[in-house]
């Protein structure tokens, strides 16, 4: 089986910027632009599980359009780690004193005060891989760069972490597409 995952098109938003629970919007014209280049690659009839948050909403109803045989799912466990109180600040506000505490205590941390503990959000994007595995069938994830590399560890047999090293440092470009086969 194959799960396509896909970052949500270019947001609006000056660069450096905490936005990730945030409903933010994206470029005109961006998720339109993004389908275009990502439908040729599946087959038709996939369905396409994406975050609630309009950025992924967006890029999979602009899916659907170019090919109706998809078919939508929304589903909140796909939706990006809440920072908390930095949520909507610049990262290079925020300090750097903050944010090393919140690497210290990696998995267990809330960021922002009160944000998602990246130990929650390993359990939530575990819970839907585990339901999409066992649904048998392709998919795609329409999501966010947070819950791919969630994705990705999970995939590769990594349930949980400790260690902001142990995190997967490269990032997925807005649009862009990483395959998992299992």
């Amino acid at each position: 089986m194959k799960l396509w995952l896909v970052r949500h098109a270019q947001v609006a938003l000056p660069e450096g910027r905490c936005y990730g629970a945030s409903d933010v919007p994206v470029q005109p014209g961006a998720s339109r632009l993004a389908a275009a280049q990502l439908v040729r690659q599946w087959p038709a009839g996939l369905t396409i599980w994406y975050s609630p948050l309009s950025r992924c909403e967006l890029l999979a109803h602009a899916l659907q359009a170019f090919e109706p045989g998809f078919m939508l799912k929304p589903d909140p466990r796909l939706r990006e780690l809440d920072f908390g109180a930095w949520e909507g600040q610049a990262w290079s506000d925020i300090g750097r004193q903050a944010i090393d505490a919140w690497l210290a205590d990696f998995a267990h941390a809330r960021p922002g005060g009160h944000g998602e503990s990246v130990a929650a959000l390993m359990q939530r994007v575990a819970a839907a891989f585990d339901d999409w595995r066992a649904g048998g069938r392709d998919a795609v994830w329409v999501t966010h760069a947070g819950v791919i590399r969630a994705a990705l560890l999970i995939a590769g047999g990594q349930r949980s972490l400790q260690r902001a090293d142990e995190w997967p440092a490269a990032s997925i470009a807005f649009g862009g597409v990483q395959a998992i086969e299992v």
